[in-house]
């Protein structure tokens, strides 16, 4: 028979799984209740939201769908990172969790998608979205800034000639 205090918390899990867009599960074994809090500070700051879930209520909450994917995550004492940005949220958890040890980042959940722990450290080394789009944009500009100098090249070589003539002509 489910208590009103876990109907609450399975009611809240279902509003931030609705809300995140990542999700990062972590396996917390070893931290004391104050490195957990110094944990969800430093991460509060990166509009990141962490929280130790219970197992049984997680995957209560959990869609149909995404409860298969998450299913293989939850395993052990648990915590989960909830964020919007699948990079930024990615950097923030891996960055913040480096100093404690006893911390292991086991899967992530980018949307209805599950990836392992070495695609969330592997996500976390890309650059942010706005540089990898700069790096599109450039990436499609040098071409044309190329062919442009070509077709320019025997214009200006022309010209370069025409005035080399005419210095001689006036020396003359």
């Amino acid at each position: 028979m489910p208590t009103e205090a876990k109907r609450e918390t399975v009611a809240e899990l279902r509003q931030q799984l609705a809300t995140s867009r990542t999700l990062i599960v972590s396996e917390y074994r070893g931290l004391t209740v104050r490195e957990i809090g110094e944990i969800r500070r430093a991460l509060r700051k990166q509009d990141v939201s962490y929280r130790v879930v219970k197992n049984r209520l997680m995957k209560i909450a959990a869609a149909e769908d995404v409860r298969s994917a998450l299913d293989g995550l939850l395993v052990g004492p648990t915590a989960i990172a909830f964020g919007q940005d699948e990079g930024r949220t990615a950097k923030a958890v891996i960055d913040t969790m480096r100093p404690y040890k006893q911390v292991r980042v086991t899967g992530a959940l980018l949307g209805d998608r599950a990836i392992d722990a070495d695609g969330v450290v592997r996500l976390a080394a890309l650059p942010a979205r706005e540089v990898l789009l700069a790096q599109l944009a450039g990436a499609f500009a040098a071409p044309l800034a190329t062919t442009a100098g070509l077709f320019d090249a025997p214009l200006r070589d022309i010209a370069g000639l025409v005035a080399a003539l005419a210095e001689k002509q006036a020396a003359a």
